[in-house]
């Protein structure tokens, strides 16, 4: 291979997980193209503004100014790439099915650019089998005439926002080629920005551990709601006896209650897995059984704040803090605070929010009022949010992020 310096990248999507990964490739060397179907985001990135926390201004700026890295929304500039990945999200569509529209207009709109020899890699999510048939024939049917060689890989991303100690550098990267040239093409590339790489027998044994990365989480959550609603009846307080059975230095993980579970990829991934298996008419009735208990653990959460109401309205003024789906981001994609909202709504309650990272959500706006609630839940416990505020004019407060244990007038989930 030439050497890197000399190589050109185009990634397809600057969010979340296209932007960390045009950075880190820049600063390994790349000359590198973001592409996206935003012009907004599009203007930004060549300002040096960068839409996500875990790539500052500065960061970007800089690799701006180094010629390296531009953004760009024209499909043309795919010409001369010698690496082209995929980085856009895989949802679940209005039934809870996967909706890989995105995926697929992103491989039909790269594939007429698509040069001699070019690598292509998907790092977007999916059930096993994606790359092999919906990228690749999609490719082979759009791809420039005369073009006699192509290479495909899958390489699915590990992402988590707002990670202050993992990132795109230090993450094994699990990679997969469609056969042996393209399996040594992206084992090439990975290795050029990322510390550890793991290579993976064939494309669907990395598709499949990505689901079960995440499925796992689901479960586990899931099992923890649970216990959580087990232990509160009693009045035995969950969180330390999450703090005490980690004191087992093995078989043991802990895991956390809260609102339930949000993001693109814990409350999406696990239902490709369950789609993928009826597709092969088989079943998956453990993870069926976690993401309900997950999602209905809003219904939990409120029962046990609207408790803490001392006032004899049967309205309670109610105030949601943080409702990011995590902390240390503004992303409210697939956010659970939404479910715990709309549900105080229905039982009649006035519900209000506050979250430093958000600025809009749902098409209301945050408050700038602390006084007169009935009860606070923390629900995502974000950097700024007002909690002492809170307690010196006697708002009692749930907190469902184990974050304030023991403190004045806050009880723990």
């Amino acid at each position: 291979m030439a050497s890197v310096s000399q190589k050109s990248l185009v990634i397809i999507g600057q969010g979340y997980v296209g932007l960390p990964l045009a950075m880190a490739a820049v600063g390994s060397g790349w000359k590198v193209i973001g592409l996206d179907n935003s012009m907004t985001r599009v203007e930004a990135l060549n300002l040096g503004q960068s839409p996500v926390e875990d790539i500052s201004n500065e960061t970007l700026s800089n690799s701006l100014e180094t010629g390296n890295y531009k953004a760009s929304s024209n499909y043309e500039d795919i010409r001369n790439a010698d690496v082209v990945t995929i980085c856009v999200p895989t949802p679940l569509d209005d039934k809870k099915e996967p909706d890989l529209t995105a995926l697929r207009n992103a491989t039909i709109s790269s594939a007429p650019y698509l040069k001699n020899g070019a690598l292509l890699v998907s790092e977007s999510t999916s059930y096993p089998g994606t790359l092999r048939t919906e990228v690749i024939p999609l490719v082979e049917k759009n791809r420039p005439t005369g073009t006699t060689q192509l290479f495909f890989a899958t390489a699915p991303e590990r992402v988590n926002p707002g990670d202050q100690v993992w990132n795109q550098k230090n993450t094994p990267r699990l990679v997969s080629g469609i056969d042996k040239e393209s399996h040594d093409k992206a084992i090439d590339f990975y290795r050029s920005i990322c510390d550890a790489v793991v290579p993976v027998e064939n494309p669907e044994i990395a598709e499949a551990a990505k689901l079960l990365e995440n499925t796992f989480r689901l479960v586990n959550i899931g099992l923890i709601n649970e216990f959580a609603k087990l232990c509160g009846p009693a009045g035995i307080d969950v969180n330390k006896v999450v703090t005490a059975a980690s004191s087992k230095p093995y078989g043991f993980m802990p895991f956390r209650p809260g609102v339930g579970v949000g993001g693109h990829c814990i409350p999406v991934d696990p239902l490709y897995l369950t789609w993928w298996a009826k597709q092969n008419n088989l079943s998956s009735p453990l993870v069926d059984l976690a993401e309900n208990t997950n999602t209905e653990m809003h219904k939990y959460v409120a029962d046990r704040a609207l408790k803490l109401n001392k006032s004899n309205s049967q309205k309670a003024r109610v105030l949601l803090l943080g409702v990011a789906y995590k902390a240390g981001v503004s992303d409210v994609r697939e956010t659970p605070v939404s479910h715990l909202r709309q549900h105080l709504i229905h039982l009649g309650h006035e519900v209000e929010w506050l979250d430093p990272l958000v600025s809009t959500w749902e098409d209301t706006s945050p408050t700038n009022d602390l006084t007169g609630f009935d009860v606070a839940i923390l629900a995502v416990n974000q950097a700024g949010l007002p909690i002492g505020d809170l307690q010196r004019v006697g708002t009692p407060i749930l907190d469902c992020t184990n974050s304030f244990s023991g403190q004045n007038g806050i009880q723990s989930l």
